[in-house]
């Protein structure tokens, strides 16, 4: 992870500091997350977030938690008391972790019905389930259909 500073503002007379920060996150398995962070007195606001797979909800709501530490620690307020950053920083995978073999196939199945029957994307469902790419997605929907877990794609005349 590293952290730079973007520049920072000093309101009413230097009373209260607040600084913007460019935080890069790069994970083992090829994924990246760039982060502008606001650090105030209140804690830390993220104010744009681009990732490369893109994060899932779970990710995208503990975003905040990776990164409050090593903020502080950049703006010289020293890591979190209560061992919190330590737990939030260890080596966290950017894509949900996804069962294997049948329960994952049943799982894309269940995600695709669930898309179909509120009119969305079933494609666009599974993609956001798995954190997969549309390819690899279509290709655990046909592994569940043919797993029989979903109806055929075309019926053969």
């Amino acid at each position: 992870m590293s952290v730079r500073p973007a520049w920072e503002v000093q309101e009413h007379e230097g009373s209260a500091t607040t600084a913007w920060f460019d935080v890069r996150l790069a994970f083992a398995d090829g994924a990246q997350v760039d982060v502008l962070a606001v650090v105030r007195e209140a804690g830390v606001s993220i104010e744009d977030v681009r990732a490369q797979p893109a994060l899932s909800l779970d990710d995208l709501a503990a975003l905040a938690d990776w990164i409050e530490g090593p903020l502080f620690e950049a703006c010289g307020d020293g890591p979190v008391e209560d061992g919190e950053a330590e737990v939030c920083l260890r080596p966290r995978r950017a894509r949900p972790a996804w069962p294997r073999g049948i329960e994952g196939r049943w799982l894309v199945a269940e995600e695709y019905r669930a898309a179909q029957e509120e009119g969305a994307d079933p494609v666009l469902a599974v993609m956001c389930a798995t954190g997969r790419s549309r390819r690899r997605s279509l290709r655990l929907i046909s592994q569940a259909r043919d797993a029989g877990f979903l109806t055929p794609r075309h019926a053969r005349r």
